[in-house]
């Protein structure tokens, strides 16, 4: 027969545990900080809400705005741009046919830029083609599906390879930008550092009529890397 006490009903305690120390000492901060803060647990929730908008803008995703035509028809001056900033962390390097932004200065201008990835480090690009292509690799790129209507793909014709670490980039609205195209002369033949881009573009979020999934367009799809593999 067990004849272990075991507590009945009445025994139980009628009120729930209080806290432990750690619990009260917590509560006790919190509640100097709202007591010294003018508007206490709402102005602490702001501050908590900005710091935590701090860190997500500083590691995460950073909102852009469009200044300019060179993007166009995809990107419109005013449109504002999410730059997922954790892309190219791990590992990972932009594509041809990334949308990118990133840093010019000492290259383009003291200002950040937003561009398409056309070739990357090891690429040799081309143009024109007898078809007035784009070539990357020695393989064409049908760039219709994202080029300003009306343009081609350059009137500045180019031969370039793009050094290991580099990004040579140019805009969608070709006569409307400056770009790789314009600095093959500078320090750095126009070409991009890795390391300078910021993030790429992923989502078009205001105005709410342009809402939009930035995707890596299907022309590179077949182009193959500098070692003759197809990308």
């Amino acid at each position: 027969m067990d004849t272990e006490a075991q507590p009945t009903e009445r025994d139980r305690p009628s009120h729930p545990e209080s806290p432990g120390p750690e619990e009260r000492s917590r509560f006790a901060l919190v509640s100097r900080i709202t007591d010294w803060l003018p508007g206490g647990r709402i102005t602490l929730s702001l501050f908590v809400c900005l710091a935590f908008l701090l860190l997500l803008n500083a590691f995460v995703v950073q909102p852009f705005q469009i200044p300019s035509g060179s993007m166009e028809q995809g990107l419109r001056i005013g449109d504002r741009i999410l730059v997922n900033k954790l892309a190219y962390r791990f590992g990972a390097q932009p594509r041809r046919g990334d949308v990118v932004v990133f840093d010019g200065s000492g290259y383009f201008g003291d200002a950040d830029y937003v561009k398409r990835v056309v070739g990357v480090g090891g690429d040799h690009v081309v143009c024109c083609d007898k078809k007035g292509r784009i070539e990357v690799n020695g393989r064409a790129v049908d760039e219709s599906s994202f080029l300003y209507p009306g343009d081609s793909a350059s009137s500045v014709p180019f031969d370039v390879a793009v050094p290991e670490g580099r990004l040579f980039v140019l805009g969608d609205h070709r006569s409307d930008s400056r770009d790789s195209r314009d600095h093959l002369g500078s320090p750095g033949g126009g070409m991009i550092p890795v390391g300078d881009v910021i993030g790429r573009a992923d989502w078009i979020v205001w105005p709410y009529g342009h809402w939009t999934h930035l995707t890596r367009p299907s022309a590179y799809a077949r182009v193959p890397s500098s070692d003759g593999a197809h990308g």
